[in-house]
């Protein structure tokens, strides 16, 4: 075949110069978008890693942007925590100074005011914001943590940065944890705030004469008959006259009842060995420290760590007079000592107006709640838990937390009574390990001042609560209590939450009662008494009645176990919801702003130490204060040092995530970016090919026909 001018045109210039053409193409657009490729057909190999590398820096982006917005919120959390440890420490040295004894009554009230600005300033810090964001409110970021009266009103929701795929990382500290929180490691520690003093120092037993000394606080070495006095020179080493009722809950929750009687002879150390072994100790193991502090008052330190529950209650009594043969001193239910007088100076001075002058009773524990309907009259400390509650214009409060056996969580209004009540043994009609035949009281008056007994009764076969409609003591009108499941039928004895009992409570105290027998009629009548008043738990799960429809309500509460007092079994009260107890100097659970005030109150009212004589009877005093407040720095340290980790923890996941983002970048740039040295030499390549092509091409055209034959 004869190659003609045209087949060797075709050949050297159409193919190749396309070629070439698209060829300088590419290398020029490359050169100048800086990638190697722009589309998935220019190589789907480099376009799919190209994608996945994008899309992990976008990832990267995001986290980057998400720990960059948690570290500013948790480096603010950080400043004002460390306003907070300086203002912690200036109230510090102001309450110190207070407990030094020299300033005058004017003085102490100057250093109360300056507490009291810082206690504002306080406040102010807990309601920082950023961005328009509480710090300390938990996830409800929109809602001002505390409240003027010191109330926490976030919650104990958890702010998190995205740190990775399936990873996070926490950024907030809720107020939940920083006002309200626990330490693990705290020992719970109580205290009584009768200052108990040696009668022999001031009295001569056998004149009745007051010899004008300063009865010296009680000391382990004097003997009960210095603690609990006498009335004649006689000391009586035979008979155990001198009794003690004591009552209180052990680290686990346990209740108990204990009586401990004790000749004239016996030292005081024999009395706190004895409240030392109600709580469970033995010759080998304490689980409870008994002493007496420097002002006479008896202190209980649980050696079990982060439980709330240990409590402590004791009266003392003494008969004088048992020539009748008869130790009126001597009960099985406490309220049997309400004849007796709580003053030994009027037995001494023979002006005493009790019942029985002869008898004696002492109080360890005073407290500013009222007696009980039920309760004596002349001897405020003498019961335990059958107590009325606080009354503060429209609100009524319990003084006892509700606290789980098991652990030390709060209870909530869905929690089983069960699962707080001591049900760990059972004494006449009650069971082991189940609330099924206990009982519990209800008395006081209603919104409308009328007088109400009502009783609960916890039965396996069905919970029901009485009321006695006629005053004439019995109980003559029953209800059932409903489930709130399918079938409608009377809650269990176990299963009856703290919602149930506090609805029986809210229709008895604002009567609004069940019309009839139906479940019907017990729902619209717990509806109805939520219209006049609302019973709930509060913050620190205690049981507040609040009346709607008045700013002072008439209303009056007690409940107690009916078996509260009863000393004829070691059996506690299964249940106590306010209580003339012990006071807390030290506890796992935090309650910043209520500890803060009381603190500041000490010093408004000059005690240096719990006194049950004037002013507030359940304030600890200054020193116990700074003994709290010690305890309030550890738990801020505590709470600051989270705050730490966590900037720190952003800090190295913002740190790693800048790294990766960098490697990426280099990663992708590797695949997808052209190597503009190489570019150009390619270019350069093309271009001598391009042009030594066109040579040719023009040197063949210029040949003669002889040339090609």
């Amino acid at each position: 075949m004869r190659v003609t001018s045209s087949m060797y045109y075709d050949n050297m210039y159409g193919t190749e110069n396309s070629k070439l053409q698209n060829n300088l193409f590419d290398v020029n657009k490359q050169i100048a978008s800086g990638l190697s490729i722009q589309y998935a057909s220019d190589d789907v190999s480099i376009f799919a890693e190209t994608m996945q590398l994008d899309n992990e820096m976008t990832t990267l982006g995001q986290i980057k942007k998400s720990t960059d917005s948690g570290y500013k919120y948790s480096n603010q959390t950080d400043v004002v925590l460390n306003e907070f440890d300086d203002t912690i420490d200036r109230f510090k040295s102001l309450l110190v100074d207070a407990a030094n004894g020299t300033h005058s009554d004017e003085s102490l009230d100057a250093i109360a005011d300056e507490l009291r600005v810082m206690e504002d300033h306080l406040k102010d810090l807990s309601n920082t914001s950023i961005n328009g964001q509480y710090l300390f409110s938990g996830n409800a970021v929109g809602t001002k943590p505390i409240s003027s009266d010191g109330t926490y009103n976030g919650n104990d929701g958890k702010l998190y940065s995205f740190t990775g795929s399936g990873t996070k990382q926490q950024y907030n500290l809720s107020g939940d944890d920083l006002f309200l929180g626990e330490e693990s490691l705290v020992k719970r520690e109580v205290t009584t705030n009768i200052m108990l003093t040696n009668l022999n120092d001031k009295y001569d037993f056998e004149t009745g004469d007051d010899n004008g000394n300063q009865p010296k606080p009680i000391t382990g070495d004097n003997t009960i008959r210095d603690l609990m006095g006498d009335t004649d020179d006689e000391v009586d080493t035979k008979n155990k006259r001198n009794h003690f009722y004591l009552s209180g809950v052990k680290s686990d929750g346990t209740s108990f009842n204990k009586q401990i009687s004790l000749t004239d002879d016996s030292s005081v150390d024999s009395l706190l060995d004895g409240i030392g072994q109600a709580y469970g100790n033995t010759p080998d193991l304490k689980l409870v420290n008994v002493s007496l502090n420097d002002y006479g008052q008896i202190v209980v330190e649980d050696k079990v760590a982060g439980s709330s529950k240990l409590d402590f209650h004791m009266i003392g009594a003494t008969d004088f007079d048992q020539d009748d043969g008869n130790d009126d001193a001597d009960v099985t239910n406490i309220n049997d000592l309400d004849s007796g007088e709580s003053d030994f100076g009027h037995i001494m001075s023979g002006d005493s107006k009790a019942e029985n002058s002869n008898l004696y009773v002492k109080e360890f524990v005073k407290s500013s709640y009222d007696s009980s309907v039920d309760a004596p009259k002349n001897i405020d400390g003498l019961l335990y838990d059958n107590t009325q509650f606080t009354k503060d214009g429209s609100k009524i409060t319990s003084s006892m937390p509700q606290i789980a056996r098991d652990g030390n969580e709060f209870a909530t209004p869905s929690t089983k009574i069960s699962s707080v009540a001591d049900i760990s043994k059972g004494t006449d009609d009650r069971s082991d390990d189940t609330l099924d035949g206990n009982k519990l009281r209800l008395v006081g008056k209603d919104i409308n001042g009328d007088d109400y007994d009502a009783q609960i009764n916890f039965s396996k076969d069905g919970s029901t609560f009485d009321l006695d409609t006629n005053g004439d003591g019995n109980y003559d009108t029953s209800y059932d209590i409903y489930n709130v499941g399918s079938p409608r039928e009377a809650v269990k004895a176990d299963d009856m939450t703290y919602q149930q009992l506090m609805d029986v409570m809210n229709m008895v105290v604002t009567n609004n009662l069940p019309a009839g027998d139906a479940a019907e009629d017990y729902d619209n009548a717990i509806e109805n008494s939520n219209t006049t008043g609302n019973t709930h738990l509060t913050y620190d799960s205690k049981i507040e009645f609040g009346d709607i429809s008045t700013a002072n309500t008439d209303a009056e509460i007690a409940l107690y176990d009916v078996k509260s007092g009863d000393f004829s079994s070691s059996q506690g009260s299964v249940l106590s919801f306010n209580a003339n107890n012990s006071l807390t100097i030290s506890d796992a659970k935090t309650d910043f702003f209520s500890e803060i005030d009381e603190m500041i109150t000490a010093v408004e009212d000059h005690k240096t130490y719990p006194d049950g004589s004037s002013g507030d009877l359940r304030n600890v005093g200054i020193e116990h204060s700074i003994k709290k407040l010690d305890d309030l720095q550890l738990h801020l340290s505590r709470s600051h040092s989270v705050v730490g980790a966590q900037s720190n923890a952003l800090t190295m996941s913002n740190e790693r995530t800048s790294l990766l983002e960098i490697n990426t970048m280099s990663l992708r740039s590797s695949v997808v970016d052209t190597d503009l040295a190489e570019a150009s030499l390619n270019l350069t390549k093309l271009n001598q090919n391009y042009e030594a092509m066109l040579s040719t091409v023009g040197k063949v055209s210029k040949l003669s026909l002889v040339n090609y034959l």
